[in-house]
């Protein structure tokens, strides 16, 4: 099964917090109410010094994915 490269989730038990999956590596969940990111890949410290640099990159993206996402409810 292919899974889209971002997904939404929510939680009854985290009631005001909206989530952000990404699927691909390096795969992690985004909370958008505090912006905490649980990386769901065990890293090396090289794999880590990659990450720093892309992080960011991966961030955003996932910020704008939501971005669109909402703006397609609203139409």
């Amino acid at each position: 099964m292919q899974f889209p490269k971002f997904l939404l989730g929510d939680n009854t038990d985290y009631p005001t917090a909206i989530f952000i999956v990404h699927t691909e590596y390096p795969r992690f969940i985004l909370n958008l109410e505090n912006d905490e990111v649980e990386w769901l890949e065990d890293f090396t410290a090289e794999d880590e010094k990659a990450l720093s640099e892309e992080a960011e990159n991966l961030l955003e993206a996932a910020t704008e994915f939501y971005d669109r996402e909402i703006a397609r409810y609203k139409d």
